[in-house]
């Protein structure tokens, strides 16, 4: 048995995922999965540096640091409720948090903190990190990087299937049946709600966004967000926080100068995540769409999707036993394998790179 951790921090900076997985046959099984929360200091200040906030190098230096003692306690964690040994642990696929993802520079780059030197130290098991710059070095967006497992885990469909991740960024992956593969981030998913609601009530999100259902959306608010001009570029795209954050949404509340009340704002927020995303799904005909990630637990977002898609059925992945808050963590543990076993597992047709690669750094076990 082949077993395989997989490390996912994502744009939300609520915590870290990790799961451990058995690849076998090329089918690959879910053995256990873990979260835990980040330290609130740790979490403003990397905060502080993903909304392009003004940073010494000796700050990001000690980011970089902090978050791979974070990670690596938190697999140790992880490791005493797994049911797998740690000498059966093959490797440890660590995404890193993403604090910068600027592909459309003049000089393009995206960067990950939390030393994979520190993690494979600290849990004394190989890590593979950087998963996203040999895509980039080819020419490509360095993301998204799950469609390729989406594409070997989901059988191949007799419909056109979307998986939809909601997390701070919204991203979709379309599988069709002729076996194209197309994906990228649409957009927002939880990240301008979840700042708006902590801004105004200090809680990290909206639950079942009830915030959100208590207020009504701003038909004009809405109609000068849908404007920016990221909803218009056609794909192969991504984004990030560095683009759609707090500074995003002031831009357009001072732009439009009224009183507005913060509910109207957080329904606005949902109805904008809500509209990017059926905006782009809806150009793929219809089918069936899986929802994963945060997301994925808002009611009021999962309906009105449902209600923006009437030609398509919405679910989330536990329709088909796969954690909708773990799918993403799954595929950095797929992704390591990959890395380890010299297998290709870009998509140029998703990512713009000129070839297909092998992606990933690898850092021995300490």
């Amino acid at each position: 048995m082949t077993v395989y951790l997989g490390l996912m921090s994502g744009t939300s900076l609520d915590g870290v995922d990790i799961v451990a997985v058995r690849l076998e046959n090329d089918q690959v099984t879910l053995l256990g999965s873990y979260f835990e929360s980040i330290p609130e200091q740790l979490r403003r200040d990397t905060l502080s540096i993903a909304n392009n906030n003004a940073v010494t190098a000796e700050q990001l230096g000690e980011l970089d640091h902090k978050l791979g003692y974070f990670f690596a306690d938190a697999i140790n964690h992880a490791i005493d409720t797994f049911p797998v040994k740690r000498e059966s642990i093959a490797a440890i696929g660590s995404h890193g948090q993403t604090v910068c993802h600027q592909p459309e520079k003049p000089y393009p780059f995206t960067m990950q903190l939390g030393d994979p030197n520190l993690i494979a130290v600290k849990t004394k098991i190989t890590v593979v990190a950087d998963f996203r710059r040999k895509d980039m070095a080819y020419g490509g967006q360095g993301a998204p990087l799950v469609p390729a497992f989406h594409q070997h885990i989901f059988s191949k469909p007799d419909t056109s299937t979307v998986i939809l991740n909601i997390g701070g960024i919204a991203n979709i992956t379309v599988l069709n049946p002729d076996n194209t593969v197309f994906g990228y981030d649409t957009g927002p998913g939880n990240m301008l709600m979840d700042h708006w609601i902590f801004n105004i009530k200090g809680e990290r999100f909206d639950k079942n966004g009830q915030f959100a259902t208590s207020g009504k959306s701003i038909p004009s608010l809405l109609h000068n967000m849908l404007q920016d001009s990221y909803f218009s570029q056609t794909a192969p795209k991504s984004t990030g926080r560095e683009y759609f954050n707090a500074a995003w949404i002031k831009q357009h509340l001072d732009r439009l100068n009224q009183q507005l009340r913060p509910e109207d704002v957080q329904a606005t927020l949902l109805a904008l995540t809500v509209q990017t995303c059926a905006d782009e799904i809806a150009k793929f005909g219809n089918g069936k769409v899986y929802v994963c990630g945060g997301g994925a637990h808002n009611s009021a977002l999962t309906s009105s999707l449902s209600l923006a898609l009437p030609n398509w059925t919405i679910s989330s992945t536990a329709e088909v036993n796969i954690d909708p808050d773990y799918l993403e963590a799954m595929a950095f543990a797929w992704l390591a394998h990959c890395a380890l076993n010299q297998i290709p597992a870009n998509v140029p047709e998703v990512t713009g790179a000129s070839q297909k690669c092998v992606l990933g750094a690898i850092y021995p076990a300490g």
